[in-house]
């Protein structure tokens, strides 16, 4: 089964979708400014708190490693309990978990209460993607430039709303997501129509078996190791920046925002003119070279400043085709196989930001070199495994119909 971001003259608007899928679209904004939404206000837990730029990156840590690891049973709960149920559970822990995180007094509470945060985050967003994809109209790609659409947003918007509310303090942002994720929990209740158990219930072994896909396998240890070039950008630069909470707020609005625009507008257009392993690739050096940039100009902030901004453009145009090789390149059903290339991305990513503020304490450039070097690595296995990656770009129609083991039917209203 393929896909491509080709248009046929009969497939629906982006924009024409059930008011279910922009419920579940709204609620991903939300749950993905979690990701950015600690950036503005990392120095100021640090400072106020008594800690390190490595205790206070545990905060991403905590987080990854657990959306990584709870990603193995999101098949097995969402199976058995239905969509709709596993997306309001997620957002109801995320709810109490990032509440727990503003009303803490230590590094170590915070780190805890992300873990919980992350939890929630995985339910949410693994059952999320699935939603989506089985419910948007006009296909598989377009449903997921629809969710990258609001992966962007929700990147762009988060540390925006971290840099606001940090100004006041560093709680209220955990307490500004606590609010939000409670509309998200209202309007899926509401706009969501109910979503029974599939009656095909998935194991803990599932993700697994389907690593045995070289294609699968492939994509997703060039998530790992590129994730780590990622989130030393998130998690590593304010400390070298060593800016206000409202201009690393818009610092990363702006990567956000870049990220957003590639995602949805760039990424197609590429795609369709050179295709999907060459522009992935491309983006992916692009990035490399980016941070091997800010590696060498880590005391200039513009440098900086640009660095970050222009890092969005090349990890949005490969986040969306990255996303949607995982869709269509493993036999599993998309539920498992984005559990599965999830796990390996976020367990084996973790430990990224910690190393980037460990590092950071002992030479200011290392980290950014790091991960220019784990992003170039990145290339070479997709280049390496490029062969169990064919027919990426062969033409079929949009309106192709979900398998119907994989379908989840939502009202339009």
């Amino acid at each position: 089964m393929t896909a491509t971001l080709e248009r046929t003259d009969d497939t629906p608007s982006i924009l024409k979708q059930p008011k279910s899928v922009w419920a579940v679209a709204f609620a991903s904004v939300i749950a993905f400014m979690g990701i950015g939404l600690v950036d503005p206000i990392l120095k100021p837990i640090g400072e106020q708190l008594h800690a390190s730029p490595s205790q206070v990156s545990l905060l991403f840590t905590s987080y990854m490693a657990v959306i990584g690891i709870a990603m193995l049973v999101t098949g097995v709960i969402s199976s058995r309990f239905g969509p709709k149920r596993t997306l309001l559970g997620g957002l109801a822990i995320i709810i109490v978990f990032s509440a727990l995180a503003g009303m803490s007094s230590t590094v170590g509470e915070i780190v805890g209460f992300r873990a919980g945060w992350g939890l929630g985050n995985a339910l949410f967003i693994a059952t999320a993607l699935a939603t989506i994809v089985g419910a948007a109209s006009g296909g598989v790609s377009r449903a997921i430039i629809l969710y990258e659409a609001a992966l962007g947003i929700g990147i762009a918007a988060g540390p925006l709303l971290g840099g606001v509310l940090g100004h006041i303090s560093w709680r209220g942002p955990f307490f500004g997501v606590a609010a939000l994720m409670a509309v998200a929990f209202i309007l899926t209740v509401v706009l969501l129509p109910e979503t029974p158990a599939t009656g095909k219930t998935t194991s803990l072994a599932d993700p697994f078996r389907a690593l045995t896909h070289p294609g699968l396998l492939t994509v997703a240890i060039t998530a790992l190791l590129y994730n780590f070039g990622f989130f030393t950008l998130l998690a590593y630069t304010p400390f070298p920046l060593d800016l206000g909470t409202y201009a690393i707020g818009f610092i990363f609005f702006g990567w956000g925002l870049m990220l957003a625009i590639s995602s949805v507008f760039i990424a197609p257009i590429l795609q369709r003119r050179y295709g999907t392993m060459p522009i992935m690739a491309a983006a992916l050096l692009a990035f490399a070279a980016d941070l091997a940039v800010m590696a060498m100009f880590t005391e200039d902030k513009a440098v900086l400043i640009v660095g970050t901004v222009l890092a969005g453009v090349f990890l949005g145009i490969n986040n969306t085709l990255i996303t949607e090789t995982v869709m269509i390149v493993s036999p599993a059903e998309r539920s498992t196989a984005s559990a599965a290339y999830s796990f390996v991305r976020f367990t084996g990513g973790a430990a990224a930001p910690w190393l980037a503020g460990k590092l950071g304490e002992q030479n200011v450039h290392l980290p950014f070199w790091v991960g220019a070097t784990f992003t170039a690595l990145a290339v070479a296995v997709l280049v390496i495994g490029k062969s169990h990656l064919t027919g990426l770009d062969a033409h079929q129609p949009e309106s192709h119909s979900v398998d119907e083991a994989e379908a989840i039917t939502l009202g339009d209203d």
